[in-house]
């Protein structure tokens, strides 16, 4: 692995905490972290009272190569539904609702990180 690559790889799994304690402390239970099947991965999976919710994390340390929120187009959003429903198959779970969230999180190298919630993306 190459160091850009190491260097994303850690970039990534701090936005995945950083966004996993913010969903916690907005009341959500964490199901799920990084669950993969042959489609693809989940960031994390969490329980929000009674809905299923499917959470795609993106970060950036800048806006250079555009917004966090530019990453969940129609086809990401349709293989997080897919990706939903093998996870659901799999725990033998079927929750009254099913939401797909994103949250965005700008975590510059000095500073606190920003954190941008958005509810049903899909």
């Amino acid at each position: 692995m190459t160091a850009t690559a190491r260097q994303r790889e850690s970039l990534g799994a701090h936005g995945e905490t950083v966004a996993a304690r913010h969903l916690v402390e907005q009341g959500m239970v964490v199901l799920d972290r990084n669950w993969r099947c042959d489609v693809g991965e989940i960031d994390l999976v969490l329980r929000d009272g009674q809905v299923l919710v499917v959470c795609e994390v993106k970060t950036r340390r800048d806006m250079t190569h555009g917004s966090p929120h530019e990453a969940v187009d129609a086809t990401k959003a349709a293989r997080l539904q897919l990706l939903a429903a093998r996870w659901m198959e799999q725990r033998g779970v079927r929750p009254p609702e099913v939401r797909v969230d994103l949250v965005a999180v700008l975590a510059p190298a000095a500073g606190a990180a920003r954190i941008d919630h958005v509810r049903g993306v899909a």
